[in-house]
């Protein structure tokens, strides 16, 4: 659920995994699965995935990118009876929900672990940058807070075994793998209309000269990883 350059996520979906005790024949209900990511990464450690996304396009694209695993168009607010789960798996959706409590809730209703994740705190970030260098163009930014998974948790009726944090690099291999994904984005669009393509570029570059190796950029960001009981 959470854009970034491409296997970015292996790291979490690797914490997911060994937090909540996923391989051979685990039953996994994949909340929000988008196109397959983390159902792929359960899968090829034995795993029976079940996924439901509201995004009939996503859906159809995991079905073709995991046709070991069972897709269906789905609202994790109301699960209904999904049949047997040993684990209801949250990766990346909760900042994408309308009701994240109502969510937690369904997932302990349906299985007896409950696995989540999201980002860390801004400051340990470092994809902040994109938004820094563009400040000037679109104004004073305000940066959400990270979601308090204990608490959130807790309103649901979980009780928490874990709270982790995994660092997932986001790794571009070039200057066109940073600005190609930003000058499409809605972000940067605006940020053009503003003041043009060479000046979003060259502040977006000088911002991330820090994190420059070679051709390369690297921005460590942190996630946390929440496993509870229902």
């Amino acid at each position: 659920m959470t854009d970034g350059p491409a296997g970015w996520a292996g790291p979490l979906h690797a914490r997911v995994l060994d937090a909540a005790g996923i391989g051979t024949g685990t039953r996994v209900l994949d909340l929000g699965c988008g196109t397959g990511a983390f159902a792929a990464a359960a899968v090829a450690r034995g795993a029976r995935v079940r996924g439901i996304d509201s995004d009939p396009g996503a859906v159809a694209r995991a079905r073709t990118a995991v046709p070991e695993a069972e897709f269906a168009v789905g609202d994790a607010h109301e699960l209904g009876d999904p049949g047997p789960v040993d684990v209801a798996a949250a990766v990346q959706l909760l900042g994408h929900v309308a009701d994240p409590r109502r969510v937690l809730a369904e997932a302990g209703r349906v299985a007896p672990l409950v696995a989540v994740t999201a980002w860390g705190p801004e400051e340990r970030c470092e994809v902040r940058a994109f938004g820094e260098a563009l400040e000037p163009f679109l104004g004073p930014r305000r940066p959400a807070p990270a979601p308090d998974l204990d608490a959130l948790a807790a309103a649901a009726g979980l009780t928490v075994v874990t709270l982790d944090a995994v660092v997932c690099p986001f790794t571009y291999a070039d200057v066109d793998d940073v600005l190609g994904p930003l000058f499409a984005s809605a972000i940067g669009l605006a940020a053009m209309g503003a003041a043009g393509p060479v000046a979003v570029r060259d502040a977006v570059l000088a911002r991330l000269e820090p994190h420059r190796t070679g051709e390369s950029y690297v921005l460590d960001n942190e996630f946390r990883v929440l496993v509870a009981r229902s």
